[in-house]
C-alpha cells in the first residue's frame, strides 16, 4: 500500500524517483551504425510496477467498494439487467468516490504532497504523511469485531492505540466492514421492490395469469416509485450520509 502512495505522489508532484538520486530517467548509447538506442533505467521500471497497485487503493481503500455494490444490489431489486450500464455505474460510483473522499485527498496534499514538491519534506517522510489521512478514514469506517478479527488471524502483538494498527491488518478489516454495510444498505433498497412483486404475482395469480410473467407487469410500477420517491437522490445522500458527510 505505501509503494502505491510513493507512485501516486511521484504523478502528482510531476516529478521522477530518480531525480532525488540523481539518475537520469533514460539512458541513450550511440550503436555501432550509427543509430541511438535508450534503456529505461530502474527507478523508471519501479514506478510502472507500483502503478499497478493504484486501482487495488482506489478500490481497497476508499468508499468505492460501497457505493458500487449499492449501486448493483439497486440495479437488481429494480429488475433491470444492463440499465445502468456498468460504464455508467462505474463512473458514478467513481465521481462520488472522489466527492467523499476531498477531505482526505485535501490533507494528504496538504501535508504531503505540496511539501514534497516543495522539497521540505522526502520521499519516505511523503509516503508515511500521506498514508494518515488514509488510516484515520479507514479506522473510522472498520467495526472493532472485524479489526479485532484480523489482529487474530494475523497473530498480532498487543496494540495500544487505534494508530498502531498496520495497513496490512487494517486493509482487509476495512473491506470486510464495507462488504456488511454495502449488503445491509441494499438490504433496505430490496424491500419495497420486493413488496411490489409479491402484490402484482398476488394479483396475477387471483386473476389466473399464472403464464404471465410477474416481472413483466412489476417493472414499470417499480421503476414509477422509484422516479417518484426521486430514487437516485436519495440513495447516493444515504450513501454519503453513511460516510458521515
Amino acid at each position: 500500500m505505501r509503494l502505491a502512495l510513493m507512485a501516486m505522489l511521484v504523478l502528482m508532484s510531476g516529478q521522477v524517483v530518480a531525480a532525488d538520486v540523481g539518475i537520469p530517467a533514460f539512458n541513450m548509447t550511440t550503436n555501432e551504425a550509427g543509430g541511438a538506442s535508450y534503456s529505461v533505467t530502474i527507478q523508471i521500471l519501479a514506478l510502472m510496477t507500483m502503478l499497478t497497485f493504484l486501482p487495488a487503493m482506489i478500490m481497497m481503500m476508499t468508499s468505492f467498494t460501497r457505493i458500487i455494490i449499492v449501486f448493483a444490489i439497486l440495479r437488481q431489486a429494480l429488475g433491470l439487467q444492463q440499465t445502468p450500464s456498468n460504464q455508467v455505474m462505474v463512473g458514478l460510483a467513481m465521481f462520488l468516490t472522489f466527492f467523499i473522499m476531498t477531505p482526505v485527498l485535501e490533507e494528504v496534499n496538504e501535508v504531503a504532497i505540496q511539501p514534497y514538491i516543495n522539497e521540505e519534506m522526502n520521499t519516505i517522510n511523503a509516503i508515511q504523511a500521506a498514508g494518515e489521512p488514509f488510516h484515520r478514514f479507514m479506522l473510522q469506517q472498520t467495526r472493532e469485531n472485524d479489526l479485532n478479527l484480523f489482529l487474530r488471524i494475523s497473530k498480532s502483538p498487543p496494540i495500544e492505540s487505534s494508530d498502531q494498527v498496520p495497513f496490512t491488518v487494517l486493509v482487509p478489516a476495512f473491506v470486510t466492514s464495507e462488504l456488511k454495510t454495502a449488503f445491509q444498505i441494499g438490504f433496505m433498497l430490496f424491500i419495497p421492490f420486493l413488496v411490489i412483486d409479491l402484490v402484482v404475482a398476488s394479483v396475477l395469480m387471483a386473476m389466473g395469469m399464472m403464464m404471465l410473467s410477474p416481472v413483466i407487469i412489476s417493472l414499470p410500477f417499480k421503476i414509477m416509485l422509484f422516479v417518484l420517491v426521486d430514487g437516485w437522490a436519495m440513495i447516493i445522500g444515504t450513501l454519503a450520509a453513511s460516510f458521515g458527510i
